[in-house]
């Protein structure tokens, strides 16, 4: 922790927030006063924590460094979704060319697959035999 952050911590808040807080701290304590008072016997079995002094909260560095800690989270966040919607953008259009792509390739097999039946059949299947060289 820096010198001014233990500064913070150590100086008592001014001004009307600090006012404010002093005001609201005291009127909590005195409520659980009333309330000790009111309930007689139960406090002896029941404990109360003590309420910390106004210091204890966090000062005004802290909230602001943990709320600038949340924006920087939240703006990487969105940065990552503009990537992956830039992403699955591209993949879109990739997969537009595939689909042509794709279909042109399985007419192409059946092609090459009647071609090859074709050329294959066997002597006595109402095709002449395939030419044989000469002998040597």
């Amino acid at each position: 922790m820096t010198e001014a952050g233990d500064a913070d911590r150590s100086t008592p808040p001014s001004g009307l927030v600090g006012r404010s807080i002093d005001e609201f701290v005291g009127q909590l304590r005195g409520f659980t006063d009333r309330a000790r008072s009111l309930a007689g016997a139960v406090p002896s079995r029941l404990h109360l924590p003590a309420l910390p002094s106004p210091p204890g909260a966090m000062s005004a560095a802290q909230v602001g460094a943990v709320a600038t800690t949340v924006r920087a989270q939240r703006q990487s966040i969105a940065a990552m979704r503009a990537q992956l919607d830039a992403f699955d953008q591209q993949l879109a259009v990739f997969e537009r060319i595939l689909d042509p792509l794709e279909e042109w390739s399985a007419t192409w097999a059946q092609l090459e697959k009647a071609v090859g039946d074709f050329v294959r059949r066997e002597p006595g299947q109402g095709e002449p035999p395939a030419r044989q060289p000469p002998a040597q």
